[in-house]
């Protein structure tokens, strides 16, 4: 409903036409490839895929589509992780659809645009210290998985998963695995 209503509202711009809409971040690139929409506008959380890794996918598929992403988790280190994966724009969904316009005219330009508090409490967050393998394990844990299911779906040994677990938790201040993945979902490391 909500980007059915955004689709609406952003047609209604005399200079801004919507040619594709998807429901699935797996979606994403393949219609982007049919489309070749000047911009994508995603959210972060998607079914199927998130919109940061469609974003990632996009900047090497489609290098003409710019990326803005607009999501409810203004979080700084998902704006870190966005930037990272070549989105030229990061906005929280309160505001009004006429600023959404204007970012949208704004990236095309070749700006960058980022919601202002969101920026200020990216700089004061400082970088994700986790690393890769660790968001791994962390990610593989979200869901109660044991030390065996986490190291069979990543290919890994169970000291080797119990390593990185113990590593991110010390790293997120937390107690056990679950406390990380949660601090670091918060966070927007994950």
């Amino acid at each position: 409903m909500m980007r059915g209503a955004l689709a609406l509202l952003l047609g209604m711009e005399p200079d801004i036409e919507v040619v594709a809409q998807v429901g699935r971040g797996d979606e994403i690139v393949d219609r982007a490839l049919l489309a070749r929409p000047d911009v994508a506008l995603l959210d972060i959380e998607l079914p199927g895929r998130s919109g940061l890794d469609a974003a990632a996918e996009l900047r090497d598929e489609v290098p003409d589509c710019r990326v803005l992403i607009l999501t409810t988790f203004g979080r700084p280190g998902y704006l870190r992780r966005a930037m990272e994966a070549g989105a030229a724009g990061f906005l929280v969904k309160d505001g009004p659809v006429e600023e959404l316009a204007e970012a949208i005219r704004a990236v095309l330009r070749g700006e960058t645009v980022i919601d202002p508090a969101l920026a200020a409490a990216a700089l004061g967050a400082g970088p994700n210290p986790l690393t890769a393998r660790e968001r791994e394990a962390l990610a593989a844990a979200v869901d109660g998985a044991t030390i065996a299911d986490i190291a069979g779906r990543l290919h890994l040994s169970e000291s080797t998963v119990r390593n990185y677990l113990s590593s991110a938790i010390g790293k997120t201040g937390t107690r056990n695995r679950m406390e990380a993945a949660r601090s670091a979902r918060q966070q927007g490391w994950l």
